[in-house]
């Protein structure tokens, strides 16, 4: 299951608890936690990205059944430096890839991962974000991580 994957191998290891939304032409399947994007591109559907929405955790939503039954319960908010960290120890790198605006990217080289950081949890300035507040996505919170060949490339 990835990358060339079909929807009835998601559906076989993810199940039917999910949102089909048809697109326009580029079918997305929504598991809470993780979206899948498929293309029929001249032949049947297939996956050819996939993203992971960290920030919907805070909430306490959208753990497929099955990573629940994989890993058990998961924590309501995945902190950056620790993601890094674990990515660094498996010897890969990551780079910074677009430091401008509210939410930072970076990139893992090695699988064509992009990871989204929240840099400003307060991007309007009202002054009403408290950081101490365990509900509030605080800066350093990964926002999203997301994977395809077609959105990113690998050789950038």
């Amino acid at each position: 299951m990835g990358i060339g994957s079909g929807p009835g191998d998601w559906e076989a290891v993810w199940g039917t608890d999910c949102v089909d939304d048809p697109g326009a032409g580029l079918p997305r399947r929504d598991y809470g936690l993780v979206e899948v994007s498929f293309s029929a591109d001249g032949g049947p559907l297939s996956c050819f990205g996939s993203s992971v929405q960290a920030h919907r955790l805070i909430h306490g939503r959208g753990v497929p059944p099955a990573l629940l039954r994989a890993y058990g319960d998961v924590a309501p908010r995945a902190r950056f430096e620790e993601v890094r960290a674990g990515i660094l120890a498996l010897g890969c790198t990551v780079e910074p890839d677009d430091l401008s605006g509210d939410v930072h990217r970076y990139r893992v080289p090695e699988s064509g991962v992009r990871v989204f950081v929240v840099d400003d949890p307060d991007p309007y300035g009202d002054g009403g974000h408290d950081v101490h507040d365990p509900e509030l996505h605080q800066a350093g919170d990964i926002w999203s991580s997301s994977v395809s060949p077609a959105w990113w490339g690998r050789s950038r």
